[in-house]
């Protein structure tokens, strides 16, 4: 038995099932499920840093909008904002450092 006390996207206990194996799971509310989506996002962020390819780069992005919908915004108002300060800010594509300003 292994002990895991981890948010899972919705299919991983069917997955889980699927294969034979047998799960415990607990619906939280969201308060709660927050706490473990931001403990989901650093674990993601890590898995990035140490496998930089596309599946954590998504994956980053589902958690993202995971938290956004638990904030009340939808993906399309988040991806909005997003071209929004790109459109005023800009990105991040010229790799800029900001070392001073006078």
């Amino acid at each position: 038995m292994k002990v895991y006390d981890k948010l899972v996207r919705d299919k991983i206990p069917h997955i889980i099932e699927s294969s034979g194996n047998k799960c415990e799971i607990e619906r939280v509310s969201d308060e709660v499920a927050l706490e473990y989506l931001y403990k989901k996002l650093g674990e993601e962020v890590n898995e990035l840093l140490e496998d930089k390819n596309l599946d954590e780069i998504t994956d980053i992005m589902e958690v993202l909008f995971a938290i956004g919908k638990k904030y009340g915004y939808s993906e399309y108002e988040v991806l909005n904002r997003r071209n929004e300060k790109r459109d005023t800010r800009g990105g991040f594509e010229d790799n800029l450092i900001l070392k001073k300003t006078y």
